[in-house]
């Protein structure tokens, strides 16, 4: 079992930053590659960013690569998302996730594959 707890969410405008944070607690965080998703309203929950066990490997969706930088530090059981030049389009309630396996990079960009999540922060950027 992992407890992941997102945290770093808020109102912002156009063009400011923010740094979302994941705590895993649980079971040994290095073992899960992690994930960020978000969800707007009346849409469905999409890939934001992935990044493997190690951090070496990072992938992320078009729409945010460029802005958006996923890392994570095992010491401190904690992924990262930093994010710059937020758009309005960019509002949605983020969460982490908690992947076990990855067979391939694929498995980054796919929510089903995530075996925990956390509660998600929201993050509102206005125009």
């Amino acid at each position: 079992q992992v407890q992941l707890t997102e945290s770093g969410g808020g109102l912002v405008q156009a063009g400011d930053s923010l740094r979302l944070s994941c705590a895993a607690s649980g079971r040994t965080f290095s073992n899960y590659a992690m994930g960020w998703f978000r969800q707007a309203p009346g849409k469905e929950r999409e890939f934001v960013a992935g990044i493997s066990r190690s951090g070496v490997n990072t992938y992320y969706a078009n729409s945010v690569k460029g802005r958006f930088t996923i890392s994570r530090d095992n010491a401190k059981n904690t992924v990262y998302l930093q994010m710059n030049s937020l758009k309005p389009e960019d509002t949605a309630v983020y969460y982490c996730a908690a992947n076990l396996v990855t067979l391939g990079y694929s498995d980054y960009y796919n929510a089903q594959r995530y075996d925990y999540w956390g509660q998600g922060t929201q993050v509102t950027v206005s125009s």
